[in-house]
């Protein structure tokens, strides 16, 4: 009771969301499930008549004690984050043995209990929901005196994946690339979105400037984004378009899976590009059919 005689009755929730970028709208409109953390019957029904106008289809609501809502939203994030690095160290293992992961994946994709929802490899996960969660994941459990091992590997083998498409272009260069130019096709951590938020392009752009060379990069969203953060860098500079990339560039790396880059003329880049030769760290194409335009070809597990 305060000095005007009120009596307030409250309750603190915890109200998880569940928004991917680019498709948070949608997201919030057709939830997968609506977690409602609270120590009171009367909130949670309070709260499902709030969200009733979202949850006419089936029954999305599901209602638990505040602390476990907490860790469920951490625990969503750290389960989509871990089946990515797993597939990443499959793939590390995959060119190591031999495997194609694309044909990997198609046949652990097609087990019902595992499913094709994130388990495409590539040059490792960003933005601003994964690493984060990850990382305090972690940290709260050390905070309690528990070794999140486990969480420590996925965020281990992400930093280590970041760098794999660097580690490839100075294999196809034992010379070394001082000098040498390279297009960059996408900026962003993922399509859709304009966020560079612990981006891979980021570790790859700036281990090519470090090494001397130069990026012309490309991106649908994020050139403004880019420029807010490496300003007038040196070595860095834009261009308008995919095609407008290519201008005058050694090789081509790949690192945002747009759909504007899924179906390139192979064989306007093959003249366009003066190494004839694609660093994709996305598996956007079949390399059988990049090969055949004369292009060199390196993805990630293939």
């Amino acid at each position: 009771m305060d000095a005007r005689g009120k009596d307030l009755e409250f309750d603190v929730v915890s109200n998880p969301e569940f928004l991917k970028e680019g498709a948070a709208l949608n997201d919030f409109m057709k939830p997968d499930r609506i977690i409602i953390g609270t120590d009171n019957p009367r909130t949670t029904e309070l709260l499902k008549a709030l969200y009733a106008p979202f949850n006419r289809s089936y029954e999305r609501v599901i209602a638990m004690d505040i602390r476990s809502a907490e860790l469920t939203k951490y625990a969503a994030n750290a389960m989509l984050a871990t089946k990515i690095s797993f597939m990443n160290e499959l793939a590390n293992l995959a060119e190591r043995l031999g495997a194609d992961i694309e044909q990997v994946r198609q046949g652990i994709g097609s087990d019902s209990r595992i499913g094709y929802s994130f388990i495409y490899p590539g040059c490792g996960y960003g933005g601003s929901c994964f690493p984060k969660d990850v990382k305090a994941l972690e940290r709260t459990a050390r905070d309690v005196g528990y070794h999140a091992e486990l969480l420590n590997a996925v965020e281990n083998v992400n930093d280590r994946q970041k760098h794999r498409l660097f580690e490839k272009i100075n294999q196809h260069y034992p010379e070394g690339i001082s000098g040498k130019r390279f297009a960059l096709w996408g900026l962003s951590f993922k399509p859709n979105t304009d966020d560079m938020r612990e981006a891979p392009s980021r570790v790859v752009l700036e281990a090519l400037i470090e090494a001397g060379a130069s990026v012309l990069a490309f991106d649908p969203e994020a050139v403004e984004e880019c420029k807010r953060i490496y300003g007038e860098k040196a070595g860095l500079s834009y261009a308008e378009s995919p095609k407008d990339a290519l201008n005058g560039v050694d090789a081509l790396v790949i690192v945002t899976e747009w759909k504007q880059f899924r179906s390139p003329d192979f064989d306007y880049l093959g003249k366009q590009l003066k190494d004839q030769v694609i660093f994709d760290g996305r598996n956007m194409y079949e390399p059988e059919i990049v090969r055949r335009s004369g292009l060199n070809y390196y993805a990630i597990g293939r």
